[in-house]
């Protein structure tokens, strides 16, 4: 037994494909028109930023990039995942707090450190730590409890 979902009803495709008996002769969905026309304005936008002038090349220019970036956004949106939830993902994403990788302050900073001129010496030797220099060279023996002395 076969069982029916809906999924046929959302791979149909709002589409427009133009005045009837004059079609364009690609498909696009009417999402996409909306967000074509968005993303050429952002791209005529920022070509006079950069000090492009308007000219035939550049608005050519201008519709080539606005086709790739309209192919390319159009691609993650689905019935699913309409154009709303993804711009909104995509601000909450930009806008998200992150987390510091530099150090603010701390215990320790280099104004506090204290430099010299000249080298610390090192202090004299006291009489434990020469105790300790003579007993370097000693092997030293472990006792056990209960093992006579003349078994080891």
């Amino acid at each position: 037994m076969r069982i029916r979902t809906d999924d046929e009803i959302y791979r149909v495709d709002a589409v427009w494909l133009g005045p009837p008996r004059a079609t364009f002769p690609w498909r696009a969905r009417y999402v996409a028109w909306g967000v074509g026309l968005f993303v050429f304005l952002a791209v005529l936008t920022v070509e006079r930023q950069m000090g492009i002038g308007f000219g035939f090349f550049s608005t050519a220019w201008a519709v080539v990039i606005t086709i790739v970036l309209t192919k390319i956004i159009c691609s993650r949106i689905s019935h699913e995942r309409p154009f709303g939830s993804v711009m909104a993902l995509w601000a909450r994403e930009l806008t998200a707090p992150r987390q510091r990788h530099s150090g603010r302050g701390g215990a320790v900073s280099a104004s506090r450190v204290r430099v010299r001129n000249d080298r610390p010496r090192p202090k004299r030797a006291t009489r434990k730590s020469a105790r300790r220099r003579q007993t370097r060279g000693r092997s030293r023996t472990k006792e056990v409890r209960g093992v006579p002395t003349s078994a080891r």
